[in-house]
């Protein structure tokens, strides 16, 4: 859709408020009830239904009755928002001539005060040239469904990022200023697309300046991805200049290498078709990796990363949290190998000497005390162990009971000992097994139950079902009809 602001001078505070309502709506509608509409404007006498019959003559809303009698924000209505709040904020005072178009975003000229031009970018994501934004971007990341406005909310504030880090690590970009909704104002590049240049005085240093672009971005961890003739511009002095940022990706995404390739290639190719460039560089293939004077094609394998990662910072698409705590621990496994290999000595030996004292535990549980009885000896078990007593009880029985082993003092002092309390143990076993076995039925139970949800909800999305009016007749049916198969198989 044409900007045309011819209408915005004329539009009142009203207006605007009506927008902003449809705006707020259509974070939860697709198309906004104008009831709802009517609600959050907060118009009085019925003002809100007038100020939507003069927008939707202006075109900045849709108005769809097919369901329901609703409205919809268009681009232009969203031109105006974005526009009316830099104003506000004294970023431009003017809007000039367009000055270029794109298969997402329209470029704008636009004045401020003083009379500094800028560029002002209008993303327009949905047109029909470019629809498979779904497959070739990924603003939407975990989303299914999706709104036009929303993605192109969602690429300006990714470039304005972009370009803002790019700037301050001293790449060759425009100046980031500021951004709001879809509109990313940025300073105006004095000069030409590549794609219009004829002739260049030198050509060969103009071919390895871009690609040390590309190689130098891929060591601050990112990809351009688009990185072609048409993104690059360039002065009288042949200085260059790198613009459109919304597509870039670290070099942790998955097909990171396809893309570093896919921009060398675009680069080789336009400067042999355009400047007969047929030199060595070009005659390599794409395999080979480069060298330390640069004298090969560029390779991703021999790229190294740098210190400062853009793309952690900026959190580029392909760099996940878990490859960040990843790196972080292998950096810190790095610096303190020697040391981290001690402690993994200590602590195999540490592993090895619990057995041992549990075993002693064990041992030293079921003795028999002075006076006959067969109580554990917590006491004795702790101090020697520095285990708590109960730690026999809370895994078993004792050894008796499970291996057949038991130290007993020798003679027959023990064993009569052994034969007194023989009954006692008995009877505490039965008791502890019979604990145990209600503790397991219980678990059983509760087990069975989650299943048994858990699969429920699988097959029934988690809704419950609704039984009908007329559930007592398909009762009835259902019985006539059994008892009518009944007679059937005994005949």
């Amino acid at each position: 859709m044409k900007l045309d602001v011819n209408a915005l001078r004329y539009l009142s505070k009203d207006d605007f408020r009506v927008l902003t309502a449809v705006e707020m709506g259509m974070r939860n509608h697709e198309i906004v009830p104008a009831e709802l509409v009517d609600r959050i404007a907060g118009l009085k006498h019925g003002g809100t239904y007038k100020v939507l019959r003069n927008l939707l003559k202006n075109k900045l809303v849709h108005h769809d009755a097919t369901k329901y009698d609703g409205y919809r924000l268009t681009y232009l209505g969203y031109d105006f928002l974005a526009i009316k709040t830099l104003v506000n904020r004294g970023v431009f005072a003017s809007v000039g001539r367009q000055i270029g178009v794109g298969k997402e975003s329209d470029i704008f000229e636009v004045a401020t005060e003083d009379g500094t031009i800028l560029a002002m970018k209008l993303h327009r994501l949905g047109r029909t040239s470019f629809r498979a934004v779904k497959s070739k971007r990924d603003y939407l990341r975990h989303r299914r469904s999706f709104n036009w406005l929303y993605l192109s909310r969602l690429a300006a504030l990714k470039e304005f990022a972009f370009m803002k880090a790019l700037g301050d690590h001293g790449f060759p970009v425009p100046t980031a200023v500021d951004c709001n909704r879809h509109c990313v104002i940025m300073s105006l590049v004095q000069g030409y697309p590549l794609v219009q240049v004829k002739e260049l005085q030198n050509p060969d240093d103009v071919f390895d300046t871009i690609l040390g672009l590309i190689v130098r971005l891929a060591e601050h961890g990112l990809i351009h991805c688009d990185f072609n003739e048409f993104n690059i511009m360039i002065d009288d002095d042949e200085k260059i200049t790198v613009i459109d940022f919304p597509q870039m990706v670290s070099v942790s995404h998955r097909n990171a290498q396809m893309f570093f390739d896919r921009d060398i290639e675009c680069i080789y190719k336009f400067f042999n078709k355009r400047f007969n460039l047929t030199s060595e560089k070009n005659e390599e293939q794409p395999g080979s990796e480069s060298d330390d004077e640069g004298n090969s094609r560029p390779s991703f394998l021999s790229v190294k990363k740098a210190a400062g990662s853009l793309d952690k910072e900026l959190a580029a698409s392909g760099f996940t949290r878990k490859e960040q705590v990843e790196m972080e621990k292998f950096i810190e496994e790095d610096a303190g190998h020697d040391s981290s290999s001690d402690d993994d000595d200590d602590d195999d030996e540490v592993s090895d000497a619990v057995p041992l004292v549990s075993l002693k535990i064990d041992q030293q549980v079921r003795l028999p005390s002075k006076d006959g009885s067969d109580e554990p000896d917590s006491n004795l078990a702790s101090r020697d162990s520095d285990v708590p007593g109960t730690f026999s009880e809370e895994h078993g029985t004792s050894c008796c009971g499970e291996n057949g082993l038991e130290s007993t003092p020798s003679g027959d002092n023990g064993e009569a000992l052994l034969s007194g309390s023989q009954e006692d143990d008995d009877n505490d076993d039965d008791s502890a097994e019979d604990a145990d076995e209600e503790e397991d039925a219980e678990l059983t139970k509760q087990l069975n139950k989650q299943r048994k949800k858990a699969i429920a909800a699988a097959h029934g999305g988690g809704r419950r079902l609704v039984s009908s009016r007329n559930t007592y007749k398909d009762k009835g049916k259902g019985t006539m009809n059994s008892k009518i198969q009944r007679q059937a198989c005994k005949w």
